[in-house]
């Protein structure tokens, strides 16, 4: 039987682009460690390694390069034996089948780094969006508060997202709002400190000016009780002012402890009830409700004590001589411990209960001396509250008739610790 096979033209086809640079491609990764493979004169076998080995017994395998293009060649050689005795080698080859192997796993490995390259491009493009860009803005925006001394500049708001950016953008724009309403707090005190010591100041420069030409021995003593009075006042506005100023940062230095509000409250009673003659003597009367054991807050017992002392004063100065009442009472609503300090006085008025929180503002009785207050007290009790997690406010004790007034509350609201 005679078989018959086409035989490929000698001439190979024109490569394409494509293949001319697959060509280029696979020469730059070309392993030029392998030997050439050269037909050997005469058909003669000797001349391979693979062959020379299985004429001695052995089953040997090459991998070489077919020409400078880089084809690929695996030859194995096997010994003939016959009665294990070596009469020849065998030696096969293949070319053509391994470089379309390899091109085919090139391939698959180019469209899997392809997808790879896409997705990570997509991927960088959708964080660029969604991360980088607005910690960008945000970035910038700060840059702009810190640089902008006069304009007011916002932070860009992604509070609609739920993931860590939103966070970061409520945080920046919550520390904005408090940096610029402390800067006008600031700006504020200090417009109020400059008006309340020009005052006195003006007082004691009028009073210094006018003493050396006074002749008469009793306008001379006036003018010195004008001076000591001023210089009382500028001493008594300069302490307030300091401690007021300083309030906040101690607030935050000092750290908060268990404060029993029942001790706090008794102590600062007793003390109150041992004041000097000098003082307004007044009934201090403490109730406190024996159903709840538990009255600790956390904070700061010198400045919740500062403000129960403010309180006492402050009611002190406005109930009758002689049948002034005050009233203390402690009780716990929840998870809220409230504290009230009344007195029998007037009361206060109605355009005037927010106002007396105000700094500087006062509002005292017609028979108190002018400049003995600072109307910083009341000022700085609401200050030391808010910073506890309280709240302070005030309002009037309505009679029995209507629109009869029996005195002014205050009332205090902290957060408790613990059961009752």
């Amino acid at each position: 039987q005679i078989l018959r096979y086409e035989r490929p033209p000698l001439e190979a086809p024109e490569p394409s682009l494509w293949e001319r640079v697959r060509s280029w491609f696979t020469s730059f990764f070309l392993d030029n460690s392998l030997p050439i493979d050269r037909e050997q004169p005469g058909g003669s076998g000797v001349g391979y390694e693979e062959v020379m080995n299985a004429l001695n017994g052995g089953t040997v395998q090459a991998v070489r390069r077919r020409s400078e293009k880089g084809e690929y060649i695996i030859s194995v050689a096997v010994p003939i034996q016959r009665y294990r005795v070596v009469v020849g080698a065998l030696q096969l080859s293949t070319q053509g089948d391994i470089d379309r192997i390899i091109a085919e796993e090139r391939r698959a490995i180019f469209r899997v780094f392809a997808v790879a390259a896409a997705v990570t491009v997509m991927l960088s493009l959708l964080f660029a969006s969604t991360i980088a860009n607005p910690l960008r803005r945000l970035a910038a925006a700060a840059i702009r508060v810190r640089r902008g001394v006069r304009s007011r500049e916002e932070i860009p708001d992604f509070s609609h997202r739920q993931d860590e950016i939103g966070n970061l953008s409520i945080a920046l724009r919550d520390m904005t709002r408090a940096l610029y309403a402390r800067i006008d707090a600031i700006e504020s005190f200090a417009a109020d400190v400059a008006h309340e010591l020009k005052n006195p100041l003006t007082s004691l420069g009028s009073a210094v000016e006018t003493l050396p030409l006074a002749k008469d021995p009793r306008s001379r003593d006036r003018l010195m009780e004008v001076i000591q009075h001023d210089v009382r006042r500028l001493d008594r506005l300069i302490t307030d002012i300091s401690d007021a100023s300083r309030l906040d940062a101690e607030l935050v230095r000092e750290e908060a402890e268990p404060v029993d509000l029942k001790r706090l409250v008794e102590n600062i009673v007793d003390a109150a009830r041992n004041v000097s003659s000098k003082k307004k003597k007044v009934d201090l009367v403490i109730e406190i409700d024996g159903k709840t054991k538990n009255y600790i807050v956390q904070g700061h017992d010198l400045r919740l004590g500062q403000v129960l002392t403010n309180l006492i004063e402050n009611a002190r100065s406005f109930v009758p001589e002689g049948t002034g009442r005050i009233k203390i009472t402690l009780m716990r609503s929840g998870k809220r411990i409230i504290l009230t300090v009344e007195d029998n006085g007037p009361g206060i008025r109605p355009d005037s209960i927010e106002r007396i929180f105000e700094r500087f503002y006062t509002d005292r009785p017609a028979e108190e001396a002018f400049g003995q207050n600072s109307g910083l007290g009341l000022s700085i009790s609401r200050q030391i509250i808010e910073a506890h997690g309280g709240t302070l406010s005030a309002e009037n004790i309505p009679g029995a008739k209507p629109g009869e007034v029996r005195g002014a509350r205050f009332v205090i609201s902290l957060q408790a610790e613990g059961q009752k």
